[in-house]
């Protein structure tokens, strides 16, 4: 059986979804970053209604933008939930200025915390255990608190390629959900294959993990951008098979479309409802556009109407 589906399709083709995908999809939510949301002259033409929208806090980006495309998705009627790298954030008041800067500014309540792509951190902190523990995100009142999750492991916290360290902090942040008031979740790195995904969601549950998953899947996208973003995010056994398409140049020059990764999962979802695997998460590697309509045409909610984005 294909990994990936390669057949040549435009996004904005409407497609016949199953249920299955329609009830799948119900909630997903979308990534974007400062620069990429400046090219969205209004997202309620492209995102459903109350669309969960990660804002990604990328290295040397400053926080007044981080804030201000905040505020203009709020402002836009979208749940907004940025990053907060551990290993760029110098120290306590930082951290605390941040806080104060997103619930002011841009009313958010929200949080993704992650350890961050940096090798070397810019001051106290290096983990998003250590961002959990200074209480100032219980403090502050926040509903949702995500942090990462690694359905193929991670080499910077397990070089072995085992999923021993990258477990135990897992079982710590289990602890944690259990004793605050906010809602966790897990939101993943993007994988392309169902069925590790099933078997690392399934090691979760055995491992006494609870907390619901929210799975990252890659955007429509050209395959070499794919294998760019998987490189930088040190995706591991997809990478392998991304490298191994991109020898046929037949395939090189067809998108990728989430589909059958989507499908399977979707499937298994519905033969197993207590699936802890409860959302879809999208990284819109070949754009916000094509992405959110992938997502309408596939069985996500449609955008709002146009009475309501004015």
């Amino acid at each position: 059986m294909a990994l990936l589906n390669f057949k040549k399709r435009d996004a904005d083709t409407p497609t016949t979804a199953t249920p299955e995908m329609e009830a799948f999809l119900k909630g997903y939510s979308i990534e974007v970053m400062p620069r990429t949301a400046a090219k969205v002259d209004d997202f309620r033409a492209l995102l459903p209604e109350g669309t969960r929208v990660y804002i990604a806090h990328i290295e040397g980006t400053p926080i007044e933008e981080m804030v201000a495309t905040a505020k203009r998705l709020n402002d836009e009627g979208y749940p907004v939930m940025p990053h907060f790298p551990a290993r760029i954030i110098k120290d306590e008041a930082t951290l605390n200025d941040w806080i104060n800067r997103y619930q002011g500014e841009a009313d958010v309540k929200q949080a993704l915390l992650l350890a961050g792509g940096v090798d070397k951190p810019h001051g106290d902190y290096h983990c998003s255990m250590q961002l959990l523990e200074t209480g100032l995100f219980d403090k502050a009142g926040f509903t949702n608190l995500h942090v990462a999750g690694h359905p193929e492991g991670n080499k910077d916290i397990d070089p072995d390629g085992s999923y021993k360290n990258v477990n135990e902090a897992l079982q710590w942040k289990q602890k944690f959900s259990e004793r605050t008031d906010a809602q966790m979740a897990l939101a993943t790195q993007f994988a392309f294959e169902a069925k590790p995904i099933i078997e690392w969601a399934n090691g979760l549950k055995e491992a006494g993990i609870d907390i619901p998953v929210h799975i990252g899947i890659a955007g429509p996208a050209k395959l070499q951008t794919l294998i760019k973003f998987a490189i930088a995010c040190g995706v591991g056994p997809s990478l392998k098979v991304l490298q191994k398409r991109a020898m046929d140049v037949t395939k090189l020059l067809l998108p990728y479309e989430p589909t059958e990764v989507l499908t399977e999962l979707a499937a298994h979802k519905a033969a197993n409802p207590d699936f802890n695997i409860t959302n879809v998460h999208f990284f819109p590697l070949g754009g916000i556009k094509t992405n959110a309509n992938w997502a309408i045409n596939n069985g996500g909610a449609s955008a709002q109407p146009k009475s309501q984005q004015g």
